[in-house]
């Protein structure tokens, strides 16, 4: 199953907890990374004024796996805790690592823990731009516009994405 995921971190080494993710993500059983976009620095949305400062890298990465989705959840979810997610009721606080399951296949579910294809991603520039520069034409459950179209509809303020590191680098 073709899953894409969301990954971003304002704190600490930024790309390397990106890498890290990436990496752990890889060796989960029966998982595969088949694509990388690059990685965007953009400013945190929806926070409070002290976490203003503290930029966020953002990228989108395609996996393939096996794993069940409850299971591939879960074990995102503890990828995050052991790298030092602390989840808390300020659901924008800073965080060394978030990863969101952003859809998986053609599937539409809304459950919940976990709904399908993810219920904001067509509102945030930071995951459309990288998601579009590894699935442009992709149509996911519910929209009927390609992620390119979508990216296209987006204002490019009050925020915007600056490309940090192309694909090869990281």
């Amino acid at each position: 199953m073709e899953i894409g995921l969301s990954l971003g971190s304002n704190l600490d080494q930024r790309l390397e907890n990106l890498r890290k993710a990436t990496r752990r993500i890889a060796r989960l059983p029966g998982t595969r990374v088949v694509a990388k976009a690059p990685v965007y620095e953009t400013e945190p949305v929806d926070v409070k004024p002290e976490y203003r400062p503290l930029d966020y890298l953002n990228t989108v990465i395609i996996i393939e796996s096996s794993m069940g989705l409850s299971a591939l959840s879960d074990a995102i979810h503890k990828i995050e805790a052991d790298m030092g997610r602390v989840r808390t009721e300020d659901r924008n606080a800073p965080r060394t690592i978030d990863i969101d399951i952003l859809y998986a296949d053609n599937i539409h579910q809304t459950t919940g823990s976990l709904d399908l294809p993810h219920p904001r991603w067509t509102q945030r520039r930071f995951v459309v731009q990288p998601l579009a520069d590894v699935r442009p034409f992709l149509h996911l459950p519910g929209d009927t516009r390609t992620v390119s179209d979508i990216l296209k509809s987006l204002p490019t303020s009050p925020l915007d994405v600056k490309l940090f590191r192309a694909q090869e680098q990281w």
